[in-house]
């Protein structure tokens, strides 16, 4: 319904901002991520997300989109309802998502409120499971291809770059070492990796 609120901050909460536009003062439920990014009084945008379930009709909203598509993602998994994925986004940001995901960190994502481990195993199995098929650039989260950047060239929406997997094939180069100075991708990289898929979903 909303793509994004534009307006004034007149309250701020740890999981809620109101901002107030065209007269109304929109209730945004967010992370304390979000929520912390703002001041009241000050202009602000906030990229929503309606919650609509039997009678209950929520307005969820986060200061970047890349947060709103990992709250999306994260309500996409079975157990984890909006206020799960509010939770798991306060104590975590995007990029640190992206990290739990790729070194498989359930410890990070247990800090949060009504996360067990049982789901938070669950969380990264199924983003691992998400972001395979959405194939990152024919990528591997389990380390086993090399990956290069690929410049999205003016047609990007946002300048960022796409990271492509280029794992040797054959049987004939299994067990070889990368060469001419093209090493295998660090963590942070294929952390990037998946963050761009995070934010384009």
């Amino acid at each position: 319904m909303f793509y994004y609120i534009k307006g004034v901050v007149g309250q701020t909460a740890p999981n809620l901002v109101v901002l107030e536009a065209g007269g109304v003062g929109y209730a945004l439920n967010t992370s304390y991520v979000s929520s912390s990014s703002v001041r009241k009084g000050e202009q602000a945008q906030f990229f929503t997300y309606l919650h609509v379930r039997e009678e209950i009709f929520e307005l969820y909203g986060f200061a970047t989109e890349e947060e709103l598509n990992c709250f999306k993602m994260l309500i996409g998994i079975s157990g984890v309802g909006p206020k799960a994925a509010l939770a798991i986004l306060s104590v975590v940001t995007p990029s640190k998502l992206a990290l739990c995901v790729i070194s498989e960190d359930e410890k990070a994502l247990t800090q949060a409120q009504g996360v067990g481990k049982k789901l938070a195993q669950r969380i990264i199995l199924e983003l691992k499971d998400k972001l395979a098929k959405a194939n990152i650039g024919g990528g591997d989260l389990n380390g086993g291809g090399r990956w290069r950047r690929r410049s999205r060239g003016a047609g990007g929406a946002d300048g960022a770059g796409l990271w492509q997997n280029r794992s040797r094939r054959g049987p004939e180069r299994a067990g070889r070492k990368p060469s001419g100075g093209r090493a295998c991708a660090s963590m942070p990289e294929k952390a990037d990796a998946v963050r761009g898929e995070l934010h384009g979903h």
